[in-house]
């Protein structure tokens, strides 16, 4: 007859040495490891964050984002308002504007890139020299409903709107017809973009088929460069030296060639797909920049953009415009490629910890959960050894030290604890397969789904095999079997 000190020490020994419970326990563990995991992923955006910081306060001390508007010729008239001052009615003169866009818009841009360095970040800047030339097409008074003497020609202005002023390197020269004048930042009564270049052509009032326009603005910036579509017709040829450049917005490139050593890009864009009439009249227009979102879905905004306003308040006060252009992107994003590694962490833990397990079943030496514990620790470390390591010699070198690293770790802490030097290189040979096998998927981009569907399909089918190999029901019941003391 069994004693109550023999059942005791059987469900000892049935804690100490059950495989389901072993099992059970590893899965727990695994799931305890989620939290720092996903602290660390938490770690890295706030990396991420504080890059973009430095990023935006290195583009506030150069430049920012260049949003590159015009020119629109705004032409004011006079005109009588009807007012009722208390029960007796009144002709009010008050000042209205006709606003007319280019018939044709010619740029051409050459873009000098590079990056500057504030501790361990890099923001990309640019220096440009664009050349925009046109002309505008005749004005039309009698669409309007304005009559010539309405029109007061000495008040007429020309405004172009750039996205920082303070990125202008020198005061551009802007030629309308064959007169050459000297730029305004702003005129209290135009305000046509938030930022303006504004000059006032001497127009004689005479009628005209075409009015030339040309200038050359040489500015810096950060982040983008970006052309809103105002003409009837927009020619944009741009060049650079920046090897990976991004083209965004509603027009992308009818032609582009991109380049180790530079890049580029021309856009024929027409007007059929402008939000703007040719020609509007208004007590006063301003023209903002409507926004794309980009890949993540949100919309892209940096310093010196023009607002997105809502479509019921652009149909009173503001107009907007489609904006194009170029996106200066650093040429390997660390973090990003990071966060996408650190979110196969489960993955690795678990395939880890299930050949860790077979090990143990198969070589029957047991390993202690402490130890399982140790083993998860060090491949939690892994993802801060790679971030750290990615933001001063890049991802690639970063990846294979930490690797390295790790394996080494957790295969000489394995032949320390089953004393099998062989045991212990397979099973560092089964952990680099897993690294190797998530550094091929970071890699890969519209492949991705696929090669990590089929690496896990493979992965399972592998897991099955081998744990066909182990009678679970029998070691179970051995392992729970005590023997009985001999009288």
């Amino acid at each position: 007859m069994e004693t109550k000190t023999q059942l005791t020490s059987g469900l000892g020994y049935w804690l100490n040495n059950s495989v389901t419970l072993k099992l059970f326990v590893i899965g727990l563990l695994a799931i305890v490891l989620l939290i720092p995991s996903f602290q660390i992923t938490s770690l890295i955006q706030e990396r991420q964050q504080r890059q973009r910081s430095v990023v935006a306060e290195i583009g506030r001390s150069w430049s920012g984002p260049q949003v590159l508007g015009g020119p629109v010729l705004v032409v004011p008239y006079k005109t009588m308002v009807k007012t009722m001052v208390g029960e007796v009615e009144k002709l009010e003169e008050r000042i209205q504007y006709l606003y007319l866009l280019p018939e044709d818009l010619q740029i051409t841009a050459e873009t000098d890139t590079k990056l500057l360095h504030r501790g361990i970040f890099d923001a990309a800047v640019y220096e440009a020299k664009v050349g925009m030339k046109g002309r505008f097409g005749a004005l039309d008074l009698a669409k309007a409903d304005v009559t010539p003497e309405q029109v007061l020609w000495e008040k007429a202005r020309l405004a172009i709107g750039v996205g920082d002023l303070r990125g202008l390197k020198n005061s551009p020269t802007i030629t309308v017809g064959e007169q050459a004048y000297e730029p305004e930042t702003e005129y209290a009564d135009i305000g046509v973009f938030n930022s303006n270049l504004v000059v006032a052509p001497k127009l004689s009032g005479e009628p005209w088929e075409q009015l030339l326009f040309a200038f050359t603005l040489d500015l810096r910036g950060s982040e983008s460069l970006r052309f809103l579509q105002l003409a009837k017709h927009t020619h944009v040829e741009a060049t650079g030296n920046w090897g990976a450049p991004k083209f965004y917005g509603k027009f992308l490139p009818d032609e582009r060639e991109i380049r180790d050593s530079g890049f580029s890009a021309q856009w024929e864009v027409p007007h059929f797909s402008r939000m703007l009439p040719q020609q509007w009249t208004a007590a006063q227009a301003t023209i903002g920049e409507r926004m794309e979102p980009d890949d993540s879905g949100d919309y892209y905004a940096g310093e010196g953009t023009f607002p997105d306003v809502p479509a019921a308040v652009a149909q009173h006060k503001t107009h907007e415009a489609t904006g194009f252009g170029i996106q200066f992107l650093q040429p390997v994003d660390h973090y990003q490629k990071a966060e996408r590694t650190a979110k196969y962490a489960i993955l690795i833990i678990v395939l880890t910890f299930v050949a860790l397990f077979f090990t143990e079943v198969i070589t029957q030496r047991r390993i202690h959960i402490i130890q399982y514990v140790l083993i998860g620790a060090a491949m939690i470390v892994y993802y801060t050894l790679l971030l750290s390591f990615s933001e001063h010699v890049g991802f690639n070198a970063a990846y294979a030290i930490a690797s390295v690293a790790t394996i080494a770790l957790i295969g000489g802490f394995i032949a320390q604890l089953l004393h099998r030097r062989r045991v212990a290189l397979i099973f560092s040979a089964i952990l680099a397969v897993c690294y190797v096998f998530i550094f091929v998927i970071i890699q890969l981009q519209d492949m991705a789904l696929l090669f990590g569907s089929i690496g896990l399909f493979v992965t399972v089918a592998l897991l099955m095999y081998f744990s066909g190999r182990i009678n679970w029901m029998r070691d179970d019941a051995e392992e729970t079997t005590v023997p009985t003391p001999l009288n």
